[in-house]
């Protein structure tokens, strides 16, 4: 990735559209659109032109590098929203020497220039898609709890080498007894905390992607009128006639903070209609994969039978006609189920304060230094424990981008959006 880029990186159909160029060609391409530049990092009103023409009134920025974004020399337009402006800018600037950004080329550039680290860069992104509270609060609390979790790692670990390379070198010499005690203990010591980590990990990578919430029961149970309560609007259909729902119906809604996908199945029951055998069979399936199974049973019925290993909520329905449990229709008892609900979906997703590890990709790195450091435990002769301890450092410099990083940049950033 090379030469100066440009993108919006502000949403479009605003009064005001936000447009960021980057590169070693920033400063003179602005200079030459807005007829020289402004004091670094003072915003100044500016004509745009270009071939004779003013193509907005915009307020130029200029960020000299290395104090930008992208470690570069970089600039912004706040430019009028319309996308005529913004399609004149764009012009403009390739006739001058710019391109489109790719997807996440500014965030690259940035941890190409040591302005953050890998870790920094996913939480970035993990803050800019966040739908929830809880989510904002791990994309930031959690990546900064991470990133002093991997430095004071990453010191332990350092100390612990250079103890180990002692013990290689001067076998013979009067070290002290117990300075091997204490390295196999701060190795235990490091991988402790670390399996902690990865246990709460599934529970971090829940409240990133979402939990699935599935409503099971029989027939006219009042399972879809349920779901259209709890999401506050008309999703499924809502009939008397029985086997109405025949394919998983969902909706995303939020849950004291934690996003939950809350999905209405076909009801349970024996069946020679060849579709809705085939909705039950997925409704089955849909259970079986689901966080939590919200049984449900109408007044005089039984619960449907739920697969073992998932956590469920018993909700007795239509307690207008019975008097017990919640009714949609009335509102009884749906304030208490939804905080219970709720409470469910953070207990889900409670990392129990440590710090989190919510990609696949950080929860292998880690995963991979705590296993050299096991390794390193079982060795007695001191080179192999000493190469356990370079395979651990290895792998932990892998998860900010420290070293061996060129293969997996694409994927970190890949997933980015346009204009970072």
């Amino acid at each position: 990735m090379n030469g100066t880029i440009f993108s919006p990186i502000t949403g479009r159909g605003g009064a005001v559209s936000v447009l960021r160029l980057s590169g070693p060609g920033a400063l003179e391409i602005t200079a030459a659109l807005a007829g020289g530049l402004p004091a670094p990092r003072h915003a100044s009103l500016r004509p745009l032109r270009w071939q004779g023409r003013v193509l907005d009134h915009a307020l130029v920025t200029s960020f000299p590098g290395p104090h930008s974004f992208t470690g570069e020399d970089s600039t912004e337009f706040s430019l009028h929203g319309g996308r005529a402006v913004f399609a004149a800018v764009s012009e403009a600037l390739v006739a001058l020497g710019g391109r489109p950004a790719e997807p996440g080329e500014f965030s690259r550039r940035a941890f190409l220039n040591g302005r953050m680290d890998l870790v920094a860069a996913e939480a970035m992104a993990d803050l800019i898609a966040a739908e929830t509270e809880a989510q904002r609060a791990q994309a930031i609390e959690g990546a900064d709890a991470l990133q002093k979790t991997c430095e004071s790692w990453r010191e332990s670990l350092r100390q612990t080498m250079a103890q180990q390379e002692a013990l290689i070198d001067f076998p013979d010499e009067d070290l002290p007894p117990d300075v091997e005690a204490g390295l196999v203990q701060r190795i235990a010591g490091i991988q402790r905390e670390m399996q902690a980590i990865l246990e709460a990990a599934p529970a971090a990578a829940r409240l990133r992607e979402g939990l699935e919430f599935v409503i099971l029961g029989a027939p006219n149970a009042g399972k879809s009128t349920l779901l259209n309560a709890l999401a506050g609007e008309e999703v499924a259909i809502v009939s008397d006639i029985p086997g109405t729902t025949r394919d998983a119906v969902g909706v995303r809604v939020d849950l004291g903070g934690v996003p939950v996908h809350l999905t209405d199945t076909a009801g349970l029951r024996e069946t020679e209609d060849f579709v809705e055998a085939e909705g039950v069979r997925r409704a089955q399936a849909r259970a079986a994969r689901a966080d939590l199974i919200i049984a449900v049973a109408a007044p005089g019925e039984d619960f449907p039978a739920v697969p073992e290993g998932i956590a469920v909520l018993f909700v007795r329905t239509k307690a207008d006609l019975a008097g017990e449990g919640v009714s949609a229709q009335t509102g009884q008892g749906m304030a208490e189920l939804r905080a219970g609900l709720a409470a469910a979906a953070a207990r889900l997703t409670d990392t129990k304060g440590a710090a989190t590890l919510a990609r696949p990709r950080q929860i292998a790195c880690v995963r991979d230094t705590a296993a050299a450091l096991e390794r390193a435990l079982a060795e007695r002769a001191p080179e192999c424990r000493g190469e356990e301890l370079r395979a651990a450092a290895y792998a932990l410099a892998r998860l900010t981008g420290v070293i061996g990083v060129e293969e997996i940049l694409d994927a970190v950033f890949s997933g980015f959006c346009i204009g970072k």
